[in-house]
């Protein structure tokens, strides 16, 4: 980590030299960011619980006593980020340019080293633009929450950056994009939980096609996106290993709008998903079958349908809420397995309400935050989770960010 940050220091401290160069322009950005969380049970979470998602069901020890009912809390500075963005010299007619940008988040579960968040070059011809590295996936695209919790709304709304060839079109009002994504750092579940084989199996990246409305203060858009993955590439049946040819695909199709004004911001977002643990939503798939002999498995995905919804107000002290629903709603075939994540989940309620207060450079804020799951039984017929029962969780946020 040293190395990484002794590199940006001097790229920083020698910003004044870089200008100077006609055909370049650099600006460094960054904040340091603190966040104190309190949760009142056990959560389904990451990076320590700053990356929240829904409450663990209940797990009773001997005398009936709920483990996972139980507090806990702490404060990290780990999304503290530095990023460049650069201009660069006309290649042809198209305007070039660049972004790196990282945090300290780490991965998996080792915490407060560099982690690449952004990473991609931009050739931009007015009508049309390819991008080429790793950003938000479009399913996050230009619509999300303005909220202080770091999930940005998941399991609600997908989340992930990930490597992918990006190409967008503008002709009026109009953009249409199209973007064929790869897999880094948010992975697909699946037999051997999650991991990147599974897309590289596959050998076919993941597709996304949209379109976008924008004019005044409105932008309404839609996308459809397709995921084809290899669960397996070999089975083992009664000590003796076969090689098999197994593949899931599946479509997801989502809709969005967003107004913003310099008082108001109003967005929503609703998805029909299938298979989208890739981008922190719940989901997977489920056996439907499979060879006697050879032991090669069918697949049948899981469906799921989420939709939130977040008003901001203000501009100095903003007072804003979210509301968030997510229903799961099985598969077309019988199954006898699932793999994913929250298969065993009905479904998902949250709400939030926060007040930021918001000066140049700073930002200050506190959240309030409800989410109760209805955890259940599947219904091998159709994939449905019955005979449910709901716990919820209590989650206090508060953020300072200084921008620079």
């Amino acid at each position: 980590m040293r190395k990484y940050l002794f590199l940006f220091t001097f790229l920083l401290l020698s910003a004044n030299n870089f200008a100077q160069d006609k055909d370049f322009n650099y600006k460094f950005y960054g904040q340091v960011r603190t966040d104190l969380y309190y949760n009142s049970r056990a959560n389904e979470e990451t990076v320590d619980g700053l990356f929240y998602m829904y409450p663990k069901d209940k797990v009773y020890d001997s005398a009936g006593k709920d483990l996972n009912a139980t507090a806990n809390g702490s404060f990290y500075t780990l999304y503290t980020r530095l990023g460049v963005d650069v201009q660069g010299p006309r290649l042809g007619r198209a305007k070039t340019s660049a972004k790196v940008e990282m945090d300290f988040r780490g991965s998996g579960t080792t915490f407060s080293t560099v982690r690449l968040r952004h990473a991609y070059l931009n050739l931009d011809w007015g009508e049309t633009a390819l991008l080429l590295g790793q950003t938000w996936h479009p399913l996050y695209g230009d619509v999300a929450p303005q909220i202080l919790n770091l999930n940005m709304g998941a399991p609600f709304q997908p989340f992930s950056r990930a490597p992918q060839i990006r190409f967008r079109y503008k002709t009026g009002d109009v953009q249409l994009t199209g973007a064929a994504i790869w897999q880094s750092q948010y992975l697909s579940q699946g037999p051997d939980g999650k991991s990147q084989k599974y897309i590289k199996g596959s050998c076919t990246p993941e597709i996304y096609i949209g379109a976008d409305y924008k004019r005044s203060n409105w932008l309404v858009g839609a996308g459809i996106e397709m995921i084809s993955l290899k669960p397996r590439t070999q089975s083992v049946v009664e000590d003796k290993v076969y090689k098999v040819d197994e593949r899931v695909t599946s479509l997801s199709y989502e809709i969005h709008m967003k107004y913003t004004s310099p008082l108001w911001y109003v967005a929503a977002k609703s998805i029909l998903g299938s298979n989208l643990t890739q981008v922190s939503m719940l989901g997977g798939y489920g056996i439907k079958s499979i060879d006697a002999r050879t032991g090669e498995q069918e697949y049948s995905p899981n469906r799921n349908s989420s939709s939130w919804l977040n008003i901001a107000y203000g501009k100095k002290w903003k007072p804003a809420v979210f509301l968030g629903y997510m229903k799961n709603l099985g598969t077309s075939d019988e199954v006898s397995k699932m793999y994913g994540t929250g298969t065993n989940v009905d479904q998902l309620v949250s709400t939030s309400a926060e007040l930021t207060y918001n000066v140049p450079h700073w930002k200050l804020g506190v959240e309030y935050n409800l989410t109760s799951a209805w955890y259940g039984s599947m219904k091998s017929s159709n994939g449905k989770i019955t005979d449910t029962h709901s716990v919820s969780n209590n989650r206090l946020v508060a953020t300072a960010l200084f921008m620079f």
